[in-house]
Formats: structure tokens, C-alpha cells, sequence
């Protein structure tokens, strides 16, 4: 995402109607690294707001302590301590009913991965399971990576920059080892690292440059054509190239991208039916609605019932959508 840094003050841009804002990442001042890390406190009321936002940054989020329920595009996680949380630019998130939470987190943008390039595909694959419970030795690893973090922000000593780069590649790599929890569970044994299943990760440069510019809010409303053109290839090019590297058509990763981003409005905003489907390139309603169905099973307005804020299901889903 472009403009992920701002000074300190600068308001949040206006979003376009009915979308949550766009947080982006406070930095002491131009050319400053892209990097934050403290308490909820130190970092601020948006930390913990319960106001649905999305980020041009990744948060990762030690929670120590706390109850409530953190929600995160269509997930409600329960705040249950110890356990760490992993958001990625784009995702729309929000607190709700939280009493005494409290933690580290550490803010930073894509920018800050440079020369730890593959730590983008271990995030990408850390969002998507997005929560994960610790034991008493994972909970005490990860509080002192981040106390160090914290440290070397906040000291800035000679080469604090790569003592953070450093210190953040290995909580990466650590919370890729960690048991992946379902809907909140106990978990599956094999952590994220493990999982060579990942239909959105491609082998090749291509098929990558394509699973990021579809993870983008905008591209559902694309083309095929649309994003060989961005991505300065053929259609042709880009089909092989995805196919090869994922086993499925571009098409195919952009009617997922499609729903899920659909699903994405139905869930967080007000926006009646017909502009959801504008916004993801249904020009039609009554084609949305039956797209909607076939891909999900239900209705778009059976969906925002049990999903939406306003209308929240007691049923929290079982596996993040």
C-alpha cells in the first residue's frame, strides 16, 4: 500500500462510503523506520478501539491479559490469555467488550521486511490463521522478544534498526511453528510453517506479485485482463504462470477474492447489497445475489444477519472464514 506512514497527528484519510477508515502508521518524522512496538497504552486508544478499521501495516499482538472478544474480518476470537494475534494490512478488525486487556504489540509496514523478503510469505500465511493460544514456555519466549523490541525502539542505540529487523524475523519465524487454533480451539498440532497447502502461494515471482495484488480491497472489482495489464504480462502469461504455481486459474483466486471482500462489506459497513456488488464488479444486483448463493450458499442479507455488528450471531464460526 502506498502513503503507510504518516507524522504524528495527521488525521486518517476519508474513507469511501461506508468502508471502515484506514489507519496508517505513525513515525516520528520523515525518513524515520517504519516501526512501532509498546504497551496498549503506549501505542494508543486505537490500539484497542471497537470501531471496525483496517491498517497499510501488519500488528502483531501479544495479549497478556484481558477479556472480550477480538474480531477480525469474519473471525471472533475470544480473549483468552496468553495467546498472540497477527493482522495484516487490509484486514478489518475491531475490540469488542474488552475489560483489563493489556499486552504488547509491534506495528510496522512491508517496507521494514527488507532483507527478510520471505518473512511476507510467512505473515501472509500468519493472518489468514490469524490466532494462536500459547503455552507457559511459547508466552514467555514471545514476552521477551517483545520487551526486546520494545527496548530497542525505545533506545535506539547504534544499529537498533537491525537489532529490530533482526529480533522481528525471529518472532516470525517462532509464531510460524505455533499451533494453528480453530475457531478458538485447542488447535491443530501443525503450525503455520508446516503448511504447503497454501493455494494463494505462488513458486514463481509472478503468481506471487499476483496473490498480493488480489489481497488488495479494490481488486475484486478487477479483471483477469485487468491485472495481467497491471502486472505488466499477458493474460496468457498470468494464467500459466498462477496455474503452475497454485494448480488453479486466475480466475478462479479472483471469484474467492471476490466473495471474500464481498463478504468483507456485508459484515462490517452499511452499504446496501447493490453497492456491494458495484464495489466488487457486479453491476447487476439480482446476478450478485444469485453469485453470492452459489459461491456461499446463502444470501447476501442472510449473511449480513448473522455476521453484521448490528445483527450478531450468538454462534461464533467455527473455522475463520
Amino acid at each position: 500500500m502506498r502513503n503507510t506512514t504518516v507524522l504524528p497527528g495527521t488525521p486518517c484519510p476519508t474513507p469511501r462510503a461506508g468502508e471502515p477508515p484506514l489507519h496508517r502508521l505513525e513515525v516520528a518524522g520523515p525518513g524515520a523506520v517504519p516501526f512501532v512496538a509498546g504497551s496498549f497504552e503506549e501505542v494508543g486508544p486505537l490500539s484497542r478501539t471497537n470501531h471496525p478499521h483496517r491498517h497499510t501495516f501488519y500488528e502483531i499482538v501479544h495479549v497478556t491479559a484481558g477479556s472480550g472478544t477480538h474480531v477480525v474480518d469474519l473471525a471472533r476470537w475470544p480473549v483468552r490469555p496468553p495467546h498472540l494475534t497477527v493482522i495484516l494490512p487490509g484486514q478489518i478488525h475491531h475490540w469488542q467488550d474488552d475489560r483489563g486487556l493489556d499486552g504488547t504489540l509491534a506495528l510496522f509496514t512491508e517496507d521494514f521486511l527488507v532483507g527478510h523478503p520471505d518473512d511476507r510469505r510467512l505473515l501472509r500465511r500468519l493472518g489468514r490463521a490469524c490466532w494462536f493460544a500459547l503455552d507457559a514456555e511459547a508466552d514467555a519466549r514471545t514476552a521477551r522478544l517483545m520487551a526486546d523490541l520494545v527496548t530497542e525502539r525505545r533506545e535506539r542505540a547504534p544499529g537498533y534498526e537491525s537489532v529490530l529487523r533482526a529480533l522481528l524475523h525471529v518472532l516470525v519465524v517462532q509464531a510460524a511453528r505455533l499451533p494453528v487454533a480453530a475457531g478458538g480451539g485447542a488447535g491443530d498440532r501443525r503450525g503455520v510453517a508446516d503448511d504447503a497447502g497454501d493455494p494463494s502461494e505462488g513458486s514463481g515471482p509472478l503468481a506471487e506479485a499476483f496473490a498480493r495484488l488480489v489481497a488488495r480491497p479494490e481488486a475484486p472489482a478487477w479483471t483477469v485482463r485487468e491485472c495481467a495489464g497491471r502486472l505488466g504480462v499477458t493474460p496468457g502469461h498470468l494464467t500459466q504462470a498462477v496455474r503452475a504455481a497454485t494448480g488453479r486459474s486466475p480466475g478462479r483466486l479472483l471469484i474467492e477474492a471476490r466473495v471474500y471482500q464481498a463478504q468483507r462489506l456485508l459484515a462490517h459497513t452499511d452499504l446496501p447489497v447493490r453497492q456491494v456488488a458495484a464495489r466488487v464488479g457486479c453491476a447487476d444486483p439480482a446476478y450478485f445475489c444469485r453469485f453470492f448463493r452459489r459461491e456461499t450458499g446463502t444470501s447476501p442479507g442472510d449473511f449480513r444477519k448473522h455476521h453484521s455488528r448490528r445483527h450478531q450471531s450468538i454462534e461464533a464460526p467455527e473455522t475463520r472464514a
